[in-house]
């Protein structure tokens, strides 16, 4: 029989509606149980192209003993975070708290007044390559639950009590006015996290950081030290010469796996796209260079062809 997904329009959750695991959509029905029956929730985050999402619920989700111990123990929610980006924002912080790391699937399990206490991104379904099993981390997590929830709910009041603060900041609450100081900072920490050998920012996988190319070539403008252009010279160059650029169909794949660009992650998104053609835009209008601008129409083009909408949309 279909979960409580059934009903809903999200292609994402729809994907999810004939799991063993009893879903539910986001909604009072399910917060409601959750603290009628006193069980914490186990909320699922994902978006249709995710490629672990997949991966995670063939391993998990449609297993039949994973989904009795979900359906025991929790209140389980799926959630689309392309349709609600809100509530993607406020776990992925708790998460990205709690791990130092974040991504997609988002698994994170709240109490029943929706404070998170406890999460991660995917897990096996059982144990393998230093990684814990999603079995044990349930395991752990119904422990603590029935044995120790009094420390549980105090750690998930401390977590929100920071997330609070970090919102607050990021919406201009108590920050302190931008400044150029700010701006020199943030250039100083991209040249100590910059590869020099293979461009961009840290080590595999790589990303493109388009925005931070970006800061970078606005402070370029403004006081014209070399190095900061060849950071996103040797940067764009690189990528858009590696696998990461589809050299025949335009457009970028999501990161590559591997420090050189040259194995990409094979999905692309509207919105790295869109970031990325600006970066090469903003670089062609900075050194002239035609390869930038050769780019930039085989990505748009390569939007208007395979991400357009008849309708308009993307």
């Amino acid at each position: 029989m279909p979960n409580h997904l059934a009903s809903e329009s999200s292609p994402y959750l729809l994907q999810h509606q004939n799991n063993p695991v009893d879903w539910y959509p986001w909604g009072e029905a399910a917060i409601e149980k959750s603290r009628r029956e006193e069980k914490p929730i186990f909320l699922s985050i994902g978006y249709s192209a995710c490629h672990w999402c997949h991966v995670m619920e063939h391993e998990s989700f449609e297993s039949e003993a994973i989904a009795r111990v979900l359906n025991d123990n929790f209140v389980a929610i799926k959630v689309d975070r392309e349709e609600r980006p809100d509530l993607d924002q406020i776990y992925m912080n708790a998460v990205q708290m709690l791990t130092g790391r974040g991504g997609w699937p988002m698994s994170v399990f709240l109490t029943p007044d929706l404070k998170p206490f406890y999460g991660g991104t995917y897990w096996p379904p059982t144990g393998r390559h230093g990684m814990p099993g999603f079995d044990q981390i349930l395991a752990a997590v119904i422990d603590a639950w029935k044995n120790r929830r009094a420390q549980a709910i105090t750690a998930a009041e401390q977590l929100t009590e920071e997330i609070q603060k970090a919102s607050a900041v990021e919406g201009g609450g108590d920050a302190d006015a931008l400044s150029l100081d700010l701006i020199g900072g943030a250039v100083n920490q991209l040249g100590r996290m910059f590869d020099s050998t293979f461009g961009g920012f840290g080590q595999a996988p790589k990303f493109p950081h388009p925005m931070d190319l970006q800061l970078l070539l606005a402070a370029y403008s403004r006081n014209k030290q070399p190095a900061l252009l060849e950071m996103v010279r040797l940067t764009l160059d690189r990528m858009s010469a590696g696998g990461i650029y589809d050299h025949l169909g335009g457009g970028f794949a999501r990161y590559s796996v591997d420090a050189r660009w040259l194995v990409p992650h094979f999905e692309k998104m509207l919105y790295d796209n869109a970031l990325l053609a600006r970066a090469y835009t903003d670089a062609y209008l900075v050194t002239g260079e035609a390869n930038y601008a050769r780019v930039v129409r085989e990505t748009l083009d390569y939007v208007l062809r395979d991400m357009t909408d008849p309708a308009g949309g993307f």
